[in-house]
């Protein structure tokens, strides 16, 4: 397989920064980071009150001094699947997709000619069309109605008792329409444009994802190691995988292995035109005897199934193969001993 060689140097480093696929402020539009103005939707139920200026009206009885006001509850209603309600003599009203206020106002109007100077107040008892569905790694999964003051993407998950994995491994996605996308959970935490409002209908998914990476070579511990870091670096990954061995390790010689995005590895200046496709396999090169290698280690940023790869020391190799010989030089001497042996025992078993 053909692959690309980068070697890893200070002005490298930031051109191979971890790349966010999906962002969801950018996804979906910074002209949606505002609350939403949530509005009146099929399958809630709503309470209609009216007011009249004084008793003997069309709803005030003219013994309305005993009432505690001038006003009456209708029954409560569900709007129906037409997005409609009806008020006695205002007949069928438009609802669902109308703010309350645009409903009180139409109200008013219908019974301006039979009520006394009505005032109409309407007020939402159950709400169900402003919902929205978190799932996945979280404590209390559920359906949640959202709150008329906003809620965040925080909020919800706070709502549904937080989530029971490690930040640093768990995946946030949204739905909305045909959109989806997907942030890390730290990243809500750190970056507050991130963390945008949810609107009616949003579904919130959380998910856990282990995050790893693999070691092998002369390093201390070879094999699968755990992140657990949202930000971890490569200096930080070869300490967690036991450093360089003295005794074995070249530090000329330490490589990465990753695949890259094509795009980034042309603005590198390498070239990709032998490559097809968006991903390009990539490895990186760090000369851990060069001082200044050590602070590019610092800040380049690992990603999730990374691979780390120590080159033994030439020094080391030499040892494999001078014991290589002497195993066979000593196998080539003791074979006329082993053969004596073999007579003998042979010998004492047919006597």
């Amino acid at each position: 397989m053909d692959y690309a060689l980068v070697n890893l140097t200070k002005d490298i480093v930031p051109m191979f920064e971890e790349v966010v696929l999906t962002s969801f402020a950018k996804g979906f539009g910074s002209r949606k980071s505002y609350a939403p103005d949530l509005a009146l939707g099929i399958g809630d139920t709503i309470q209609v009150s009216i007011f009249e200026a004084q008793s003997g009206g069309l709803f005030i009885p003219d013994d309305a001094g005993s009432r505690p006001g001038n006003y009456v509850n209708l029954p409560n209603q569900t709007v129906d699947a037409r997005g409609l309600m009806r008020v006695p003599y205002a007949g069928a009203i438009k609802v669902a997709g109308r703010r309350a206020a645009e409903v009180e106002v139409e109200i008013e109007k219908k019974l301006a000619n039979r009520a006394i100077e009505p005032q109409v107040v309407v007020t939402t008892v159950t709400s169900r069309s402003n919902m929205v569905s978190i799932l996945g790694d979280v404590n209390e999964p559920a359906q949640l109605d959202l709150n008329p003051a906003g809620e965040k993407v925080l909020d919800l998950v706070a709502r549904a008792g937080g989530i029971n994995a490690p930040g640093y491994e768990t995946y946030v996605s949204i739905e909305r329409g045909n959109k989806r996308a997907t942030v890390l959970f730290q990243s809500l935490v750190d970056d507050p444009k991130e963390n945008i409002y949810i609107r009616p209908g949003d579904t919130i998914y959380v998910n856990r994802e282990r995050r790893t990476y693999l070691a092998f070579g002369a390093s201390g511990l070879n094999g699968r190691i755990d992140f657990e870091d949202s930000n971890l670096t490569l200096g930080e990954a070869l300490g967690k995988a036991g450093g360089l061995l003295d005794s074995r390790a070249d530090p000329a010689q330490v490589f990465l292995y990753r695949e890259v995005d094509r795009d980034i590895l042309a603005r590198a200046g390498v070239d990709v035109s032998k490559f097809t496709g968006d991903q390009v396999p990539t490895v990186f090169h760090a000369n851990m005897r060069d001082p200044s290698i050590f602070f590019a280690t610092q800040k380049f940023r690992m990603q999730d199934k990374d691979v780390i790869y120590v080159s033994n020391s030439d020094t080391a190799e030499l040892a494999k193969f001078l014991n290589l010989i002497n195993g066979v030089s000593n196998t080539a001497a003791n074979v006329p001993a082993n053969a004596m042996t073999t007579r003998t025992s042979v010998n004492k078993l047919t006597n």
